[in-house]
């Protein structure tokens, strides 16, 4: 029999063995889903869909964007009603009727934006809903629970800390934490790394193999390939809305995975001509700024992006990457330095102007500060150029349409909808909207921050083909990227950020990512 979790008091589950609601061993699978039918509308999002889940592995679920794996994982967690199909759980046929239903099976899942309440402490958000003591809760029980919990699967976070002042890698911790409070036996994680940094990355691995360790089962929605075959056990890989294959990551490698995903070969490694560099697009001089903090965040920074080339910025996250990106596109002001355009300064314009001068911006978060969320796709499309697209102060509905839709066509947005909500969009299908946005627009200079973040290999390929297009056609790239293979695939140069400062400039052919993360530890000198 299982033994009490300390914490929660429910059983806690061992591989194979008896569940905690009493069901007999299950010896093949803890869930298995057949036949899963999803339709919204005329669109099919789920096709007749088989997954079977092994006790105490990590199972990826694998595909493009708006390929269906979230639909998928939101029908398991009782988000969404499939239309056909049933669901096994250990062994019986369940039709889970909401999330509060999934939870109670044991059932917990952790989603790519977190739902937690920014003002309210780790172990408040915690236990939100499940209050020990009830009305009066008992701060002092909640504050040891969660600690004891945290303590037991290696997810160090401070109880009393708030939400809002906690890192990105930290939240998802208290996310995972919320559904192991509440009993998750297999535990759903959507697209875990997309907002992490690569340290942060190797930590969630660790956890993850701490909790299958523990006789957790875990399901990672994830399109990342290197990713899949560091930790999971088996992949199911979905394309367009089918399961077309089951395999045992350690006997299949990122090229085949990839054709899989994709449908076809895909090119994992960026081809470009050597760069051509011409004239001086952006000249940045002494540009000094101050972080939200009221700590100076960017110190003395000077460099250039000539046309015609591509200069990545590496850096670990929270090294004025931010406020340097911000004080070019007009978002921060500069404490002091100056910033040219193709000769023109243009430091303390406001964004609307320095987009109007030629600058395109593809932002860090793409909820916040690329797309209105309650707006359609078309009505995303026109963002930053409604004059073109309106006369007389009233948006033509027609033209907005029509440049979604060269922007869908370009970049295989789904669902093919132009009047589709942003919203209802995918994390990559989103992305997808304003890359291609910002592309279309032909600016000058491309600042573009976490390009490919949220996208799956098929999209990645195409989006750096584009990017590496730009620089050809002599437009200037400014590339910030975390992913180091991202940084070292494209640039013709790299700068290095420190500390706010840029402490080494490597020539693209000559980084590596050895060199880099010394460099990004700030082992480097100023260059």
């Amino acid at each position: 029999m299982d033994g009490p979790d300390a914490v929660t008091g429910r059983p806690v589950p061992t591989k194979g063995g008896e569940g905690r609601t009493g069901v007999p061993p299950f010896a093949s699978y803890m869930l298995k889903l057949t036949g899963i039918t999803k339709r919204f509308g005329t669109n099919v999002a789920n096709d007749h869909i088989e997954l079977d889940v092994r006790p105490g592995e990590i199972h990826a679920l694998l595909g493009e964007n708006g390929a269906g794996k979230s639909t998928l994982m939101n029908i398991l967690y009782g988000l969404y009603t499939p239309d056909e199909g049933a669901i096994m759980w250990k062994g019986q046929e369940v039709r889970i009727a909401n999330p509060g239903h999934a939870i109670s099976l044991g059932i917990g899942m952790v989603h790519q934006h977190f739902m937690l309440i920014p003002v309210f402490s780790v172990a408040e958000n915690i236990v939100l809903g499940r209050e020990p003591g009830g009305v009066q809760m008992n701060m002092k029980k909640a504050v040891a629970d969660v600690r004891a919990l945290s303590q037991r699967y290696g997810l160090q976070v401070d109880p009393l800390a708030k939400v809002e002042r906690i890192s990105v890698g930290q939240q998802q911790r208290v996310e995972i934490l919320k559904a192991l409070y509440r009993g998750a036996e297999l535990l759903i994680l959507d697209e875990p790394t997309a907002v992490l940094t690569p340290q942060e990355i190797a930590e969630l691995g660790e956890i993850m193999r701490n909790l299958v360790a523990q006789g957790r089962t875990i399901i990672i929605i994830t399109h990342k390939l290197k990713e899949i075959l560091q930790f999971a056990d088996r992949v199911t890989v979905i394309r367009r809305g089918k399961s077309v294959a089951t395999v045992d990551a350690k006997a299949t490698t990122e090229a085949e995975l990839a054709a899989l995903m994709v449908g076809r070969q895909v090119n994992l490694r960026v081809e470009k001509q050597e760069a051509k560099p011409g004239r001086p697009v952006l000249e940045v001089e002494s540009l000094s700024a101050i972080g939200t903090n009221g700590v100076a965040q960017l110190r003395d920074v000077s460099f250039q992006v000539r046309a015609g080339e591509i200069v990545g910025i590496a850096g670990v996250d929270g090294n004025g990457q931010s406020e340097l990106v911000e004080c070019l596109t007009g978002l921060q002001r500069a404490r002091g330095g100056k910033v040219r355009l193709n000769g023109k300064e243009i430091t303390h314009l406001s964004p609307g102007r320095i987009r109007a001068a030629g600058v395109g911006h593809v932002p860090e978060d793409r909820q916040k500060r690329g797309l209105v969320l309650d707006f359609s796709v078309a009505e995303n499309a026109a963002l930053g150029s409604q004059r073109k697209h309106s006369s007389w102060g009233v948006l033509n509905v027609r033209s907005m349409t029509q440049l979604a839709e060269q922007i869908i066509k370009a970049f295989d947005v789904r669902p093919p909808r132009p009047e589709y909500q942003a919203r209802s969009l995918s994390g990559g299908n989103q992305q997808k909207v304003i890359v291609g946005r910002e592309i279309m627009r032909d600016p000058d200079l491309m600042v573009a921050v976490q390009p490919t973040r949220g996208l799956d290999v098929g999209a990645i390929e195409f989006i750096h083909k584009r990017l590496v297009e730009q620089r050809d056609a002599g437009k200037a790239v400014l590339l910030v990227s975390l992913e180091l293979d991202e940084v070292l695939s494209l640039s013709d140069r790299v700068l290095v950020m420190y500390k706010g400062q840029i402490v080494a400039e490597v020539p693209g052919r000559e980084a590596t990512e050895e060199g880099l993360g010394l460099l990004m530890a700030g082992g480097g000198t100023r260059g």
